[in-house]
């Protein structure tokens, strides 16, 4: 097998397949992971996903615990607090426990919520128990050293691929033979697929994040720390977002602070291992991405994220631009000609998802069926 790409879900098909006793070529056009793998909140947000994500991002959930402990990397079951803020928040909150019948959904008071999250002024909340978190700078890189190490794997680094066809990729470094290719390069799908990217609406998702200093009052054990979600998740998130009330959330949110509606902010933070926190983001679509980032932007992100913590203000210790591949559906899986799969996560839940969906497409490609995203 071929894997083209070197982000979470290229390397998890890179591992499912050596498990299975393929040998895998991976090919990647930068020295090292640099794109939407390593720039996100290391979230794996399982309990608020909903069907074929949902699936999928239990079956990653395991395999994010299990790769930690074999390439040797951090990987925390912190679970996630989502706070609510106001009552239709609290509604969601409730629905959603009432769904899952109190698996994996417990429901805080405002004090327990703060206590868990480090903010101030909940009016309650909810602790998902089943989520995860990894820091992506340290857990994606560990995952490609520990794959170069197994046997029957080799990595093409800085190595551009030029063209995708039955039996194997043209690279800028030379062809490379192979039964099976998978191409998952994300947002990139359209430099080798442009008809496949055009007819399945495949867009740039490009975002705002930043890495603060975590405030002073905020004592919480930096490796156990739940990641934080807030009502703008609700709207975001499909197992939340399909709750009756999420949509008078959108509404009083639409009334009093369209600003935010309008750059679509997921409000959330995860706390760094080494103590900062990463907080965000943004969404914004095209065909590119705009290269310019609008300081009042971040500013916006740093104002709500302080209010959220009780604090004054917060020290930017680094930002940057995040950008995936967005779609109408969750995932993109199509088989292009014989032994060529395109395979991408059109959602920010790359992380989240990855993993489980490219052990599906491996045990689909070696039961000889075109594969599909669907787990049933």
């Amino acid at each position: 097998m071929v894997v083209v790409g070197g982000g979470v879900v290229g390397l998890g098909h890179a591992v499912e397949a050596v498990a299975r006793g393929l040998t895998v070529t991976v090919v990647e056009r930068d020295d090292r992971p640099l794109g939407a793998s390593v720039r996100n909140f290391g979230h794996g947000c399982v309990t608020a996903q909903s069907d074929a994500a949902y699936a999928h991002a239990v079956a990653s959930r395991k395999r994010w615990l299990r790769l930690a402990r074999t390439a040797g990397f951090w990987a925390g079951e912190t679970g996630t607090v989502v706070v609510a803020r106001a009552d239709d928040e609290l509604d969601v909150l409730r629905s959603l426990a009432a769904e899952r019948a109190g698996d994996g959904v417990t429901l805080l008071t405002g004090a327990e919520t703060d206590a868990r999250a480090g903010t101030a002024g909940a009016r309650g909340g909810a602790y998902l128990a089943g989520d995860i978190r990894v820091d992506p700078r340290e857990a994606v890189p560990s995952i490609a050293r520990w794959l170069a190490e197994q046997p029957g794997v080799t990595f093409r680094w800085s190595t551009t691929v030029l063209g995708v066809e039955p039996g194997g990729v043209r690279t800028s470094r030379g062809d490379i033979a192979a039964d099976q290719v998978v191409v998952c390069v994300g947002h990139d799908v359209d430099q080798l697929f442009p008809q496949l990217a055009a007819d399945a609406g495949v867009r740039r998702c490009s975002l705002h994040m930043l890495r603060v200093a975590a405030p002073d009052g905020r004592l919480l054990d930096a490796v156990t720390a739940p990641a934080v979600l807030t009502g703008l998740s609700m709207l975001r998130y499909s197992a939340l977002a399909r709750q009756p009330a999420a949509a008078r959330v959108r509404e009083r949110l639409t009334s009093q602070r369209p600003e935010l509606l309008d750059l679509e902010v997921n409000l959330m933070f995860t706390q760094h291992p080494g103590g900062d926190l990463l907080i965000g983001d943004t969404h914004a679509y095209g065909a590119s991405v705009d290269p310019f980032a609008a300081e009042p932007v971040d500013q916006l992100i740093l104002e709500e994220t302080a209010r959220l913590l009780g604090v004054a203000s917060l020290r930017v210790q680094e930002r940057w631009r995040g950008v995936y591949a967005s779609a109408p559906g969750d995932f993109l899986v199509r088989h292009t000609a014989p032994g060529n799969t395109v395979v991408g996560v059109t959602t920010g839940i790359g992380m989240t998802t990855g993993l489980g969906l490219a052990a599906h497409v491996v045990d689909q490609l070696l039961a000889g069926r075109v594969p599909t995203a669907d787990p049933s």
